[in-house]
């Protein structure tokens, strides 16, 4: 059967995945030493969730292949990828069930690093919605999840490179160029300007309600108490 060429992946897509591959990286890089970059680390936190935010959107009102119903692991599609009978183009049932869960982790995960704090000189943007002790729960439950993140890092890395190796099928570089050569499929629709700006101020709403800039402010410290002269 003849190759053709199809759009895979839209610019949109491309750039959410590369600029998230980028973020995460700094946010543990960042976390990881602490220090004066802990501030940075927050931010981009910030960053990262708007940037699901708008994969979120994206998943909904995107282009074909972008869709979550699109690649939505279905039992019948799981069962046809097991049997071998699984030609289309996008993400496989299996590797649905690997973005939908590093979707999901990086979620939480940046949620809850909104009301942590390290008790030292850094807190969450949200920390002021929660008193100290569940704070302090949240921030033990980021630090535990971080662990989880790691290993799904590792096998979404461990299945690129098998079926690299393996399969001969390179799947970084759609992610790069946009297009794939496929045995049957068509091109990506779907996903034009209207649907991106759509996307892109409900990013930016999620990043601004994450960012606590919209809650008012602490209310000032109680004057000194004067000493007497005497």
């Amino acid at each position: 059967m003849s190759l053709k060429r199809i759009r895979l992946w839209d610019l949109p897509t491309r750039l959410f995945h590369w600029l998230l591959v980028l973020s995460v990286i700094a946010a543990i890089i960042s976390g990881q030493l602490g220090g004066g970059l802990i501030d940075w680390h927050g931010r981009i936190g910030l960053l990262i969730i708007g940037l699901l935010a708008f994969r979120l959107v994206w998943g909904l009102i995107g282009s074909t292949y972008a869709r979550f119903a699109q690649f939505f692991p279905t039992p019948a599609k799981i069962r046809a990828y097991l049997k071998g009978e699984w030609h289309e183009p996008g993400h496989n049932p299996l590797g649905a069930f690997s973005v939908f869960g590093l979707l999901a982790v990086l979620l939480i995960q940046a949620a809850l690093g909104l009301f942590a704090n390290d008790d030292i000189a850094f807190k969450g943007p949200l920390f002021d919605l929660v008193d100290k002790s569940l704070s302090n729960r949240l921030t033990g439950l980021h630090h535990l999840i971080a662990n989880l993140l790691f290993i799904l890092i590792g096998l979404h890395v461990a299945a690129i490179a098998f079926y690299a190796i393996v399969k001969k099928d390179n799947l970084v570089r759609p992610m790069l160029t946009g297009d794939k050569e496929v045995n049957n499929g068509q091109d990506a629709r779907g996903g034009g300007l209207i649907a991106l700006i759509v996307a892109l101020l409900l990013a930016g709403a999620a990043v601004y309600g994450a960012s606590g800039d919209w809650l008012p402010p602490p209310p000032p410290p109680p004057p000194a108490a004067e000493v007497p002269s005497w």
